[in-house]
């Protein structure tokens, strides 16, 4: 997968029957972390009344609106049209992300499809999204975590239980000779392992203080390994 370090080309795709358009600006402002977003496209039928008051924050964010009809009443003509732009988008070759907004199951198959072309897919829902689309992403974000008076995900002690075993079984494969493992890269490889994970789903305001609730039996300190080098925050299982 391609490295989200430096400044990359994000394309923004929204499924406005399965998103909430308050969301809409701290959703951006995640991504805009990671890359310059570059296309910004919602979907719906905005002559529907559950989405008249999508125009006016489309506007605010500057995310164009695209119209789609229902074909036949029960069929969401929305998400094929969300789907076939994704595809356009990338076969141009200028994009080094996509992120969908979407607590739909329906783009599963997308967000797999644009991964084995070394695409890196956010994704960005409520809880309820479904587990499948969830794992389908590189980095799925639960929409309650977000804004300035968010919800928090409360995980639950199992789900702590699961992310702290993954934390120790990457710190035995990947830590150095001196028995630390950098936070950053032990972050990362949770991460491919549970996209969705969340310091903020468990209370924490950064994944340092995650990890530290572990004390004592993970250790969390900032490091030196060369001389005149930055420290880095490293953990450490005991």
């Amino acid at each position: 997968m391609k490295d989200l370090n430096t400044e990359k080309k994000i394309a923004v795709l929204i499924d406005a029957d399965n998103a909430t358009r308050q969301k809409l600006g701290p959703i951006l402002d995640e991504l805009s972390k990671h890359g310059h977003l570059v296309v910004k496209k919602a979907y719906g039928d905005w002559s529907k009344d559950s989405l008249k008051n999508w125009p006016a924050t489309l506007n605010e964010h500057a995310i164009d609106s695209v119209q789609q009809f229902a074909y036949t009443t029960g069929k969401n003509a929305t998400d094929s049209k969300m789907i076939i732009d994704a595809m356009d988008l990338l076969y141009t070759d200028k994009f080094d992300a996509f992120a969908i907004v979407s607590s739909d199951s329906d783009f599963t198959a997308l967000a797999t499809r644009l991964r084995t072309s070394e695409i890196y897919v956010f994704g960005f829902g409520e809880n309820k999204t479904p587990t499948a689309f969830r794992n389908a992403c590189d980095d799925f974000v639960f929409t309650e975590n977000l804004g300035e008076e968010p919800k928090p995900i409360k995980a639950d002690k199992y789900a702590r239980s699961a992310v702290k075993k993954l934390l120790i079984k990457a710190w035995e494969d990947q830590s150095s000779d001196d028995g630390w493992l950098d936070l950053g890269q032990a972050g990362n490889v949770l991460k491919r392992q549970r996209p969705d994970f969340d310091h903020r789903s468990f209370g924490a305001k950064t994944f340092a203080e995650f990890v530290k609730s572990f004390s004592p039996s993970i250790t969390v300190d900032r490091i030196s390994r060369v001389k005149g080098k930055p420290r880095v925050a490293a953990m450490k299982v005991n």
